[in-house]
């Protein structure tokens, strides 16, 4: 089954279902690396993608504005010059009750009687002003960084902004 677009799961109400002890088959995450780059320099730039809303960002698509952010990245500055941080972890559990269509699909779907739903992926709720991703790079390459911010926040689901916490006068 293909998947269903990110607007499906972006907003949530009720409380968290993370509890993977008591839920079968969970999908492991896509995210393979939370730390990109070199984590021990010392760099004097260092800017942070910032949700401006509160909700849900899928596994997939995080790991798709990691991509895109580190390519840049590495391509550009070199693996030496930056670090790359995911500051958020895709605890949620989504849930997909699967409906049958075709013919005869009456007698094998339940409908809405028991519209549970069977574990399909992961998502990493976010609230407003939370920092999604953090780059610490050197001066020469910070209009680069910010560029590679701009790249990621495309891939999400929700509205970000770029903040320069630290470096603001290599920006110009």
């Amino acid at each position: 089954m293909p998947l269903r677009p990110a607007r499906a799961y972006r907003h949530f109400s009720g409380p968290a279902y993370t509890r993977r002890e008591f839920i079968k088959g969970v999908p492991g995450i896509r995210v393979t690396f939370f730390d990109m780059g070199n984590p021990k320099g010392d760099f004097p730039v260092e800017m942070s993608l910032i949700s401006q809303e509160a909700g849900q960002i899928r596994h997939n698509a995080f790991e798709a504005a990691r991509i895109a952010a580190n390519r840049l990245l590495e391509v550009n500055a070199g693996k030496d010059n930056y670090h790359l941080k995911l500051r958020v972890y895709p605890h949620q559990v989504l849930r997909e009750n699967p409906m049958a269509v075709g013919a005869g699909a009456d007698r094998i779907s339940d409908g809405m009687q028991r519209a549970f739903g069977r574990p399909i992926g992961t998502a990493a709720r976010v609230s407003a002003g939370q920092k999604l991703i953090t780059v610490r790079i050197t001066k020469e390459f910070a209009l680069i960084a910010k560029e590679a911010l701009r790249r990621a926040s495309l891939k999400l689901s929700l509205p970000a902004r770029i903040v320069v916490e630290k470096g603001q006068e290599f920006l110009q």
